[in-house]
């Protein structure tokens, strides 16, 4: 079993601020920190104007940055053998390939928002698994800009808009705006209600006692550019087009189930019945009632599964033995096409579940999975130095 440890905040801070120094030859001015998320339910519903319930992790990305006197923009990753440099006036939508643009996006961004950001260097450093469907993208948005609001002592009202701004317009990733909205107002033993047609955020207490997180990266890396995340959306859009609604948010599903086009209206079908098992998780969880959890995670990820066509084998395995072993509730979370599970595990099963899940991939000759401990935790902010 392969546990990922989110390691210590203030380690991790100290260790980032040690390898800018020998990278520049200067410490840096400042660090953000950003998490990661797992979604506890309300997948693809962002994008539709829908609800999300999401959980900021305490795995999470850290960016160092130093400004510059010049126009030179300078990032390195500590993950990642390639660095990038450029100028200001280079970056822009569709201009920077791979990972750098989720970083050097927002410096764009928060430009484009009218903050005073001249060159900078930059070096990120991440705990958050990479293409596990855990919002690595948004964790290392945030971070940056965390770091890059506090070079000019401003406040992170724009950080949000600045992540997605960076992930739709400079990546080209059509993402919704959950990850970078609770990896920024993520609070520490709540998961996040974030209604995505009134922008209004909800923290829901977790009364996990008893009970774990347990997320297992199933190492199918999933990529939100390749085109299946993409042509969800179009279905969704289309659904809404033909239906007379802004988004399928206002649909009703006696509407959704008269469309005539089979893979649109399944797509939609998907979309209307997530949003009220959001509603009905947030009601269960006001009442610690986690075996009512159960029936709804299973529903959610049938859903996914048949209607939304974004799980696979990894992801269906996972989750169907998490539930033999023990666990309350299981399913796949993320955007789909690879990434992770989400499951609730009593305590004194979580063992149990990720040696059965283990045993399972290799009967199936999967790659090894990873797991970690979905500890509900704190939003972007400053790492003091």
């Amino acid at each position: 079993m392969t546990l990922v440890d989110p390691g210590d905040p203030a380690e991790l801070a100290a260790s980032v601020r040690s390898a800018f120094a020998d990278r520049y030859g200067e410490p840096p001015t400042s660090i953000g920190r950003a998490p990661g998320r797992v979604n506890l339910i309300g997948e693809h519903t962002d994008y539709n104007g829908g609800l999300v319930l999401p959980v900021a992790l305490p795995h999470a990305t850290y960016a160092a940055a130093r400004p510059r006197e010049d126009e030179v923009v300078r990032v390195a990753s500590l993950q990642e053998d390639q660095p990038w440099e450029g100028s200001l006036d280079r970056i822009g939508p569709g201009s920077v390939e791979g990972w750098a643009g989720y970083a050097v996006g927002v410096l764009w961004a928060l430009r484009e928002a009218g903050h005073d950001l001249t060159g900078v260097d930059l070096l990120v450093d991440s705990r958050v698994p990479l293409g596990a469907g855990l919002s690595s993208s948004a964790a290392l948005e945030c971070a940056v800009g965390v770091a890059l609001l506090d070079l000019l002592g401003a406040g992170t009202d724009d950080l949000v808009a600045a992540g997605i701004r960076a992930e739709t317009e400079v990546v080209g990733a059509p993402t919704g705006g959950m990850d970078q909205t609770v990896a920024v107002r993520g609070v520490e033993g709540a998961a996040l209600l974030i209604d995505l047609e009134s922008g209004e955020t909800t923290p829901v207490p977790l009364d996990l006692a008893g009970h774990t997180l347990l997320v297992t990266d199933t190492r199918v890396a999933h990529e939100l550019t390749d085109g299946g995340y993409g042509s969800r959306r179009a279905d969704c859009e289309e659904a809404a087009r033909q239906l007379g609604v802004a988004t399928l948010r206002a649909a009703t599903l006696e509407a959704v189930e008269a469309l005539a086009d089979d893979r649109v209206r399944r797509r939609a079908r998907h979309v209307v019945t997530e949003i009220q098992r959001v509603r009905d998780t947030v009601a269960a969880l006001a009442a610690d009632d986690w075996d009512a959890v159960g029936p709804i995670f299973d529903a959610s990820h049938r859903s996914m599964r048949t209607d939304f066509e974004i799980s696979c084998p990894e992801l269906d395995c996972a989750v169907a033995v998490a539930v033999q072993a023990g666990a309350v509730a299981a399913r796949m979370t993320g955007g789909g096409f690879g990434g992770s599970s989400v499951a609730v595990v009593p305590d004194e099963r979580v063992e149990a579940v990720m040696r059965a899940v283990d045993a399972a991939f290799v009967l199936e000759g999967f790659r090894s999975p990873l797991h970690l401990r979905a500890v509900p935790s704190a939003g972007a902010g400053v790492v003091p130095g």
